[in-house]
């Protein structure tokens, strides 16, 4: 897929400061947004590396329904089992809840 104006400024912001989670989580919502999901998760999956602690919890449910797009359901299960890892030892309690109706979906 082509790069967006806003892909380019995203990837430009995060050169310059890569630690930066929610420029990454922007990014992936981008990739998302333009249909190449493939993309989305390979940079949810380099956020989720990079913000262990306190785990950025947002994007193993993003990652999780970006893998259910691309019909890899096994991935897609894994993922939403640590991120509702995640969001239990961050105490949020709406996102665990949303990732274990999608995991319901799949088992």
């Amino acid at each position: 897929m082509p790069q967006t104006p806003r892909m380019a400024q995203l990837e430009a912001m995060l050169a310059d400061d890569p630690a930066d989670a929610f420029l990454r989580y922007g990014l992936a919502m981008e990739h998302a947004g333009q249909g190449d999901d493939a993309a989305a998760v390979a940079v949810l999956r380099e956020l989720i590396a990079l913000n262990a602690e306190p785990p950025y919890v947002p994007a193993y449910l993003q990652a999780g329904q970006a893998l259910m797009r691309l019909d890899r359901e096994a991935d897609a299960a894994a993922m939403l089992r640590a991120g509702i890892a995640a969001a239990k030892q961050t105490g949020n309690d709406h996102a665990r809840g949303e990732m274990e109706g999608f995991l319901a979906t799949l088992e």
